[in-house]
């Protein structure tokens, strides 16, 4: 569907996929337009909602500057899916043993690797990049425990929040391994450091923006090049995080499945993340905060909540949307509302038929605490077309 509000009082425009937008989300994209270096408008997809930093949900273009909290602390997070040979009538009646095979192979929440020999190859290109940020910034080193070791052991593990991995069944009854994870540890530093020293260096200017977290860093210094070096560095360790952890569970699952290959790779994209292109005429720093790249042709994936749907899709190069499109369903509530609405019971009913996690532990992930996933592919119509619909049956939580 084409754009269903165009708020015009801001120095730039907002144009918003839906009309499900929170009073809190609408201020903050003010607060971004109404910023001087905002080029066009800000586009705002239709899983919009309130965020840390800048709205989930917003695509902003900006020239000469990068907002770094705008980018996030989860930097180059995003999704990896690959559909395997296999159809849903060879899975096991059972998937709780294949759940435990996947928990033991990928570790998640706080766990990491227990040693850093096995992932060696993995990191080495990464090293050299790091050596570099770390030599011009040692006081990243002092933010992370044991900043050499922990984001190799780091590597290949899913992390916390709504970080997930899932087997889906699709619209063909073809098998579907979907997985959702970031930069870990070393992405949240290097983006809390860079918030941090833009607020540090706009000094008493900070005072003259509508919040502390709209701090920017401006081209031509020495921060914002060191900031667009280790920020690329972060979104290339996320893409090899997910290859490694799609690694390990492929081999997890070929202790219970009968035995497979990869049919299709739909696509590893990034969905917190800042890149360079050019739209309405100009070259820009395009930040997608909680949305995908939607290039006419481009493949994505939009997932659900862990009892829903979710969506292979096409991009179809939306200019309005500056070829973007939805990172997901977006949350309605905050997860403190939703552990104070939902119980256990609630989660299970809402889960029925999911392998998961059903404890209270991950009421915060409960579906209920999203927007309707099919309402906000209704509202995106002119930014993606469906390829397939895809049906969770198992879902690891971080």
């Amino acid at each position: 569907m084409p754009i269903k509000q165009e708020i015009t009082s801001s120095r730039v425009p907002i144009k918003i996929y839906t009309d499900d937008i929170e009073a809190m989300a609408l201020t903050q994209l003010t607060q971004v337009a109404d910023l001087p270096f905002i080029h066009s408008h800000v586009a705002v997809m239709p899983d919009v909602h309130c965020g840390i930093g800048a709205t989930v949900g917003s695509v902003i273009p900006t020239k000469g500057a990068i907002i770094p909290a705008a980018v996030g602390v989860d930097i180059g997070c995003g999704m990896n899916a690959l559909r395997l040979s296999v159809k849903a009538h060879q899975l096991p009646y059972s998937l709780n043993r294949v759940r435990a095979e996947i928990e033991k192979a990928v570790p998640v929440g706080f766990i990491q690797h227990s040693d850093t020999n096995s992932l060696t190859a993995a990191c080495q290109p990464l090293q050299q990049g790091l050596n570099r940020i770390f030599e011009k910034h040692p006081q990243l080193t002092k933010m992370l425990k044991k900043p050499q070791q922990t984001w190799v052991q780091q590597m290949g593990s899913l992390g916390g929040g709504n970080h997930f991995i899932e087997l889906c069944i699709d619209e063909n009854q073809d098998v579907w391994v979907m997985l959702h994870s970031g930069s870990r540890g070393i992405g949240n530093v290097i983006g809390r450091y860079f918030i941090e020293l833009a607020q540090t260096d706009m000094g008493v200017h900070l005072k003259n923006l509508p919040h502390r977290d709209l701090a920017y860093l401006q081209e031509g210094t020495q921060h914002f090049e060191d900031y667009v070096e280790a920020v690329h560095w972060a979104q290339e360790y996320a893409l090899t995080n997910r290859r490694e952890m799609m690694g390990l569970v492929l081999k997890a699952l070929q202790r219970d499945l009968p035995e497979f290959h990869i049919t299709q790779e739909a696509i590893n994209c990034h969905h917190n993340y800042v890149s360079i292109e050019t739209h309405f005429g100009e070259q820009v720093y395009l930040t997608r905060k909680g949305a995908i790249r939607a290039y006419a042709g481009d493949l994505g994936i939009i997932p659900g909540s862990m009892g829903a749907k979710s969506y292979i899709v096409e991009g179809k190069g939306n200019a309005e949307a500056f070829c973007s499109c939805s990172h997901g369903a977006g949350r309605k509530m905050s997860r403190t509302e939703a552990k104070r609405r939902f119980s256990r019971q609630d989660l299970e009913q809402q889960t029925k038929g999911v392998e998961c996690r059903k404890d209270k532990g991950v009421i915060d992930e409960i579906p209920g605490a999203y927007k309707d996933i099919d309402k906000v592919m209704e509202n995106q119509q002119d930014l993606v077309s469906i390829l397939h619909t895809l049906k969770q049956v198992l879902c690891v939580k971080g």
